[in-house]
């Protein structure tokens, strides 16, 4: 960090031509030189409340003109007016020259930098509460119209404050846009990484190295920009802005609360970042809760033309509906870069469109755009021009509004489980059965209503009589497949699977009707395996159907392996497998429905999380334990998760938990207590040190899952992509952190009120970090952590340091540990093993 040596301007200062003072060395001396320079010229130098503009000198030795936060430690800066033509000794000066211009010359008298020149007869400099340094005419200082001959908020740095903007004049055609420190906090120089929105197309904004780009935000669709589903507009706080009138695109932020500090920085720091940090009084300290790019699906084009890149899949890249890997060794490796190609030609008379949600629009430089249309207008002038490849509304809100249009490849999609927008993408027909876009829809519902009353009553008559039929000759042959192809012929106990397996199977033309043909509108979600749809039969509950793509390599080993394990399962808190169907090259398993879905859906949601209070919170931790446990312990074989996450924890109507998704899941033997697998599987973030790094999983394994489930509960923050004021901190390191400091409950979620009972809390937050300990053999077993969960246990171990929470020399690592930090790299994640020296 830069040593400060500060002579700040006065909060108004008037200076006639020109007034000068001297920068010097940091030595006691000097510094009374300096200042009685100052007083023999007059010149009273302070600041304001918030800001302070002076002199700084880098590590480099050079000398900076520059502005940042006063009175917060370390020093923050915002704004470097010199930051490529430093001055390079101990004596400079600083004045305002004859045609009213700003001047920052060196010792030899030659400018270092300047502001444009003015015409003012007497020129006022001021800095301002936002931060902003302006110069103008002292007949205008207080008609507060912001008029001002130059500012400082024309020319960002690294930081875009409050009131900033970001963008073009496209009138002047000048732009306004973020460049990194050369070193972040080291070197002011302008660096390597960008921040700069592009005004073509439809605009956005991206961070580049050089001329890579590293992360696009999409495009903003009235709310937020389509690739940030965490923005959200909220008078308290942050409230974002973005302006596109023909004349000018800017995007800004403005702050609701007038006691928050908060700052959007491009630094260059973990290969590049665009971090928001806000300023938190009660720890003195930057809290960094957003940055990007923040997951594997941030990387641009993690996915290639037209694939779809979704985090909570494993892999995180797909092929949307009609489409196959153009690569499928390098796609079967995980390596999505070569992206999706058509499986059928297009036919532009009768192609139909893919209906998408929760997406983040594809890139959008060279697209078409029309704010007047609407999306019924849209899509039919899509239709009819053979090249489109997709559309969708421009603004979100509102009920949307506004046409953009797609010619060639998409690239750079991504699905989001809550957040995004609408795409419609162009397909054969033959990729995509009967259904379509919203406007076909309606017109097939208006055509053919009459003729669908009397379809769905031929077939619930012909259902009834040949139900039986179907279970004795349909149904068997699917369970003698299944059999043949799913349960070999051993179990692990020498009995005969086929004798054990109690299945329901379901034909196909059943989950057709059920599903409405698989429609989009029914579709819950998916994943690496496929589509999640639900369903609702003639006679029964409603269902959800698991459906594997045809494509999905990978998927198949999945399918047999859930079939396995969970037609075995019968618990309260594991999701029930109502049946499963192998019938005309498709491979589908049926749950139960859970009508609160997932538990990430609600957690991770702003607007939602209220609905979990401390009472749900803690009933669901209780729950996720005990379906651990018995599958642990109690089921009659020892089985291994590998892949608990809160997406993976479905909520009843009462918001009761029931661990889902055992595609990943392995069996243990009696006696086994590990393996190890070159096939690394999983979620990073919820997935064990030894496991990621080795291979090695175990109960331990799925323990550690479970503590980052916990402190994920407690505080409403996801491990992946949460770090705290220091940069080395993710949700486990903060949550150690303030446990060792005596303020654990500081990290509780805000929206649980005080429904909380402060005991209940602080056994909950012990036993999850004793579950992330980095060491398997110090983490409990489920049996104890369910002890320790249900009664107040009087002597509880103390936690060892988590796993990958802590950096390189922090006083809080394990000291038992004499290890040098490794960085290993498991399919394409990369992952540092975190040890004291």
């Amino acid at each position: 960090m830069p040593t400060s040596f500060t002579h700040s301007l006065n909060h108004l200062l008037t200076i006639p031509f020109f007034l000068f003072f001297f920068i010097t060395s940091s030595t006691s001396s000097d510094t009374l030189t300096a200042t009685q320079a100052l007083r023999t010229n007059q010149t009273l130098l302070s600041q304001n409340q918030t800001f302070v503009l002076g002199f700084f000198r880098g590590s480099n030795t050079n000398y900076y003109l520059g502005i940042w936060y006063n009175n917060i430690t370390p020093q923050t800066i915002v704004w470097v007016a010199n930051r490529d033509n430093p001055i390079d000794n101990s004596t400079g000066y600083l004045k305002i020259g004859d045609d009213g211009n700003f001047l920052l010359l060196n010792s030899s008298g030659k400018t270092a930098w300047s502001s444009n020149a003015t015409t003012a007869k007497t020129p006022i400099l001021q800095l301002l509460e936002t931060g902003n340094l302006v110069l103008q005419d002292s007949d205008q200082s207080n008609n507060n119209n912001n008029n001002y001959l130059w500012q400082s908020f024309d020319y960002p740095t690294d930081t875009l404050l409050p009131g900033m903007k970001m963008g073009w004049n496209l009138d002047s055609n000048t732009e306004k846009h973020l460049t990194s420190w050369k070193i972040t906090g080291e070197d002011p120089s302008s660096g390597d990484y960008t921040f700069k929105l592009d005004y073509r197309g439809l605009p956005e904004i991206f961070l580049r190295r050089n001329q890579t780009i590293i992360y696009r935000s999409g495009p903003w669709n009235g709310e937020r920009f389509s690739g940030v589903p965490e923005m959200q507009h909220d008078t308290d706080s942050i409230v974002f802005s973005f302006s596109d009138d023909g004349h000018s695109v800017f995007y800004s932020f403005s702050i609701g609360k007038s006691s928050l500090l908060s700052r959007l920085t491009v630094t260059s720091d973990s290969d590049g970042e665009l971090q928001r940090r806000t300023w938190i009084q009660s720890s003195e300290s930057w809290n960094k809760f957003w940055y990007a790019p923040a997951d594997q699906c941030d990387h641009y084009r993690e996915c290639g033309p037209y694939g779809v890149c979704d985090n909570n899949a494993s892999p995180v890249c797909t092929c949307m509906q009609g489409f196959s890997p153009k690569n499928p060794v390098a796609w079967n490796l995980r390596d999505g870069s070569g992206g999706c190609v058509r499986k059928t030609d297009l036919d532009c008379p009768t192609d139909k469109f893919l209906h998408l949600e929760n997406m983040k629009l594809p890139e959008t430089t060279t697209v078409f755009v029309n704010k007047s249309m609407t999306l019924t207008e849209c899509g039919s002038m899509c239709e009819r021009n053979c090249s489109c490849t997709a559309y969708a509304n421009i603004d979100i809100t509102n009920g949307g509004s506004g046409c953009v249009m797609w010619f060639g490849q998409l690239f750079d999609l991504r699905n989001y489980p809550s957040g995004g927008q609408d795409l419609f993408v162009r397909l054969s027909a033959a990729d995509i059965g009967s259904s379509g876009s919203k406007h076909h829809k309606a017109e097939a519902i208006g055509i053919s209503l009459s003729v669908a009353v009397i379809v769905l009553g031929l077939l619930a008559i012909c259902y009834l009589r040949k139900k039986k039929q179907r279970r004795g000759s349909v149904i068997h042959r699917s369970h003698d497949l299944l059999i043949s192809e799913v349960v070999p012929s051993r179990g692990h106990s020498g009995e005969r699977n086929m004798d054990d397996l109690e299945l329901p199977m379901f034909d196909f033309n059943t989950l057709t009707m059920a599903t409405n043909n698989f429609s989009q509108d029914n579709k819950l979600g998916q994943g690496g395996f496929g589509s999640v749809y639900r369903g609702s039969l003639i006679e029964g509950p409603d269902i959800a159907v698991k459906r594997l793509s045809k494509d999905s390599g990978q998927g198949i080993e999945e399918f047999k392996n859930e079939v396995k394990l969970i037609v075995k399962l019968q618990h309260r808190n594991l999701v029930r497998l109502l049946g499963c169907c192998i019938e005309k090259d498709e491979k589908m398993l049926i749950y139960e429905y859970m009508e609160n879905r997932s538990l990430d859906s609600i957690l991770f949601d702003k607007a939602k999380r209220p609905l979990l209070d401390w009472k749900k919170r803690f009933n669901i931790i209780c729950g996720i334990a005990r379906g651990l446990l018995y599958l642990h312990q109690d089921s009659r074989f020892r089985i291994i998760h590998r892949d608990l996450k809160a997406s993976n924890i479905l909520l009843d109507n009462e918001m009761n938990p029931k661990i889902s998704d055992f595609g990943m899941a392995r069996i243990f033997g009696s006696n086994q207590t590990e393996a190890n697998t070159l096939r690394v599987v999983g979620t990073y973030g919820y997935m064990s040190p030894e496991y990621a790094m080795d291979g090695n999983f175990s109960i331990k394994s799925d323990v550690f899952s479970f503590g980052v489930l916990v402190l994920e509960i407690i505080t409403g923050k996801k491990n992946r992509g949460f770090y705290y004021a220091n940069d080395e901190l993710n949700l486990l390191g903060n949550v150690w952190k303030q446990w060792n400091e005596g303020t654990a409950l500081e990290v509780i979620d805000q929206s649980i009120g005080n429904s909380y009972t402060e005991s209940e809390v602080l056994r909950c937050i012990h036993v999850g970090l004793l579950c992330v300990q980095e060491r398997a053999e110090d983490r409990p077993t489920m049996s104890s952590v369910v002890l320790m969960l249900s009664s107040e246990v009087s002597l509880m171990p103390r936690p060892r340091s988590p796993g990958f929470s802590l950096g390189r020399n922090h006083p809080e690592t394990d000291s038992s540990s004499s290890n040098q930090d490794k960085t290993w790299s498991v399919n394409q994640v990369t992952v540092t093993m975190l040890n004291a020296r």
